[in-house]
């Protein structure tokens, strides 16, 4: 485990001296996380309000008090700040968006890895849905059960099975002959 340490972490062995590089090794994600509150900060509305209220502050004071003024008319080094201001934020912002961008891409990557699997996932449960509706369709109904019940039972067999088809006819609203014979007038016909 102490194999895995770079030289300058080693506890046992001297440091030795720092050379300037090993000076300016930093910490990419130490950077990169330094680098994006710079910029979140920067495209806020508050620092467009602070740096506004100290460059009119700054101007006031160099052209109306004149014993104050330390930067004259040309505003030399207003511009001075500015241009560091300019020199340091864009490699800061262009840092923060780099990392934005490789976040995306990851994100991406995970979404496409995602997609496909759901995808894979629909493919399955359309092929099982599938398969259900072919079982389902060869599954005896109960219209077909009913008529396979009817025509083996034979039609006089006994008055059960004439009640249960005085009661089918009368749920299909066909009136029985037991009721056309007890009173009723077929259609068509003349009273007597």
């Amino acid at each position: 485990m102490a194999e895995d340490r770079r030289p300058e972490q080693r506890l046992d062995q001297p440091r030795g001296t720092r050379t300037f590089g090993q000076f300016l090794r930093l910490d990419p994600d130490a950077v990169g996380r330094f680098a994006e509150g710079i910029a979140r900060f920067l495209g806020t509305g508050r620092f467009l309000a602070v740096q506004t209220i100290i460059v009119i502050v700054w101007i006031v004071l160099n052209v109306a008090a004149v014993r104050l003024r330390w930067d004259p008319y040309p505003f030399i080094l207003l511009n001075l700040a500015f241009s560091t201001q300019a020199a340091y934020a864009a490699p800061l912002i262009l840092l923060a968006q780099n990392r934005q961008a490789d976040r995306d891409r990851v994100q991406a990557e995970e979404d496409r890895s995602r997609s496909a699997a759901t995808r894979a996932d629909t493919e399955y449960l359309a092929r099982e849905l599938a398969s259900l509706r072919v079982a389902v369709g060869e599954l005896a109904t109960r219209d077909f059960i009913r008529g396979e019940i009817s025509r083996l039972l034979p039609e006089d067999a006994s008055d059960d099975g004439g009640e249960r088809k005085k009661k089918k006819k009368r749920r299909d609203g066909v009136p029985a002959q037991s009721e056309q014979a007890a009173g009723a007038i077929a259609p068509g016909a003349e009273p007597a």
